[in-house]
């Protein structure tokens, strides 16, 4: 078994485990205080967010160049420069987070001016575990890295918030107990960065080399600073961060932790999407160096295809076991079914979004990758402004959050649906997603008027039991979807093969 069939292995497991960790906390532990899950939801989007304006790209360069400076024996000397960009960088930027209070005196009063003491030092340890990720991953070992940036995050999130509630439960004040939770919280990131260090340095041994000769060579730095510039620029699509900031700015911290849970569970609907860029990033390559467009479209409607059918399957369950699911969550589960219509509008963004297949991918592995920057910085404007829109126009709170979500990120996917069809004459959209929308759509009704039992655990298991079937029904009608592939020993014993 190769290094890289191995790590992907074990990087699908670490991934698979941290959504497990973190859906199930989401819909059974932290729904018993929204309010402070809030408040650990609100930190670190909120500091994810303003990375990228202290690493500014950096890391990407370090992928784009290894090879050239291990040629020259300069691995370390980037290493180190780009490590000592970054806390200047961080530097600079705090600078003007405190300057910025004089020219905008409402900025005192946001919810990330009242937490920079957690946000700030947060910013830059993930701006120091940036540039680690990316360079260890030239190594070819991408598992160490997966457990830091998925399991460890959750581990904080769920250690905080248990810690919290213990703190409250040995008569400790509500300050006190949130002081120690979040220096728990504090304390897992900086245990990550310690881990960062010990590995790298367990790959190569770390020598700090901080001489600027080779960088001025040429003027090589000019170059490697245009593609990290780049690399900055295509680093503000990150449209649950911007939601997660601006709720907790306009709406509060409560309305963030509903919000989050509510994502924890929609995002059930993307399962089928772990992993589908390493797995379809070969092909591509290898159809765009071809330039064999028929069998790029070919494969592009099928994984399309694939990828819609299963993420309308899971959403039709979760939509008619919604209602009881809440029924199961802590005393504030209720709250959850108030914002039904926020998974409905939500889900359905997430299932267009799975309908595009690998739009985007397509276009990042080829010659025009900058596009995909420009439609990055689209669907960051877009979130923004629809945000910036419902939050102070209407009364619509998370559910106007939703609608503009699911508005950008449809056409964020509509643009570059339409690109790639001008530019490589290839689309994901088949006729048979049209039929898959049809048979899930009448399985969810069918399984909203049929009666309801007193048990609510019965509910959540027959409903979503009834979908399952009318689809296979359906499905075994219409042939859309080749559901016989996957449902035979054969397919299974394959998914736990290693070789």
């Amino acid at each position: 078994m190769s290094v890289v069939a191995r790590q992907g292995f074990k990087y699908s497991i670490i991934g698979y485990i941290g959504f497990l960790l973190g859906t199930v906390s989401a819909i059974f532990i932290f729904p018993n205080d929204f309010e402070f899950y809030g408040k650990l939801r609100y930190i670190l989007p909120t500091a994810e967010m303003l990375v990228p304006f202290v690493v500014l790209g950096i890391s990407y360069s370090n992928v784009k160049f290894f090879h050239r400076v291990e040629k020259d024996g300069k691995k370390q000397n980037m290493l180190s420069l780009s490590l000592l960009t970054v806390f200047i960088n961080f530097l600079i930027f705090t600078v003007v987070f405190f300057i910025l209070p004089y020219f905008y005196p409402k900025f005192r009063h946001s919810e990330a001016w009242k937490m920079k003491e957690m946000i700030l030092p947060l910013i830059l340890i993930l701006s120091f575990c940036a540039i680690f990720n990316k360079y260890t991953s030239n190594y070819k070992r991408i598992v160490v890295s997966n457990i830091f940036d998925n399991l460890f995050p959750k581990i904080a999130n769920l250690g905080a918030f248990c810690l919290f509630f213990f703190a409250l439960s040995q008569n400790i004040t509500a300050s006190a107990s949130q002081k120690i939770a979040f220096a728990f919280f504090f304390g897992i990131f900086f245990l990550m960065l310690l881990g960062y260090i010990y590995y790298t340095n367990k790959l190569e041994k770390i020598k700090l080399d901080f001489n600027t000769d080779y960088f001025k060579k040429n003027n090589f730095w000019k170059e490697f600073f245009n593609y990290s510039f780049f690399g900055f620029l295509g680093t503000f699509g990150n449209y649950l961060a911007i939601n997660s900031f601006m709720i907790g700015e306009f709406m509060g911290m409560e309305e963030v932790g509903i919000y989050s849970v509510l994502y924890a569970l929609i995002s059930l609907i993307s399962i089928p999407q772990l992993g589908l860029f390493n797995i379809s990033a070969p092909i591509i390559n290898k159809t765009l160096a071809d330039g064999d467009m028929e069998e790029l479209d070919r494969f592009h409607k099928k994984t399309s295809l694939t990828l819609y059918f299963l993420g309308a399957v899971l959403f039709s369950c979760i939509m008619v076991g919604f209602p009881y699911l809440t029924q199961f969550m802590p005393k504030n589960g209720t709250m959850l079914r108030e914002y039904e219509p926020v998974v409905w509008i939500w889900g359905s963004a997430v299932l267009i979004d799975l309908a595009t297949g690998f739009n985007g991918n397509i276009i990042s592995l080829s010659k025009y990758y900058r596009f995909n920057i420009l439609v990055m910085l689209l669907l960051a404007g877009l979130t923004i402004g629809l945000n910036y829109y419902f939050i102070k126009n209407t009364d619509l709170k998370l559910i106007g959050i939703a609608l503009s979500t699911a508005i950008s990120l449809t056409i964020y996917n509509v643009v570059k649906i339409i690109f790639n069809y001008i530019v490589f004459k290839v689309s994901p959209l088949s006729i048979e997603m049209i039929f898959v929308s049809i048979i899930c759509t009448l399985a969810i009704t069918v399984a909203i008027v049929l009666p309801n039992f007193n048990s609510n655990l019965i509910n959540l298991v027959y409903k979503p039991a009834v979908v399952l079937i009318l689809i296979y029904i359906g499905n075994y009608f219409t042939k859309v979807f080749p559901i016989e592939d996957y449902l035979n020993m054969k397919f299974i014993k394959s998914v736990f093969k290693i070789k």
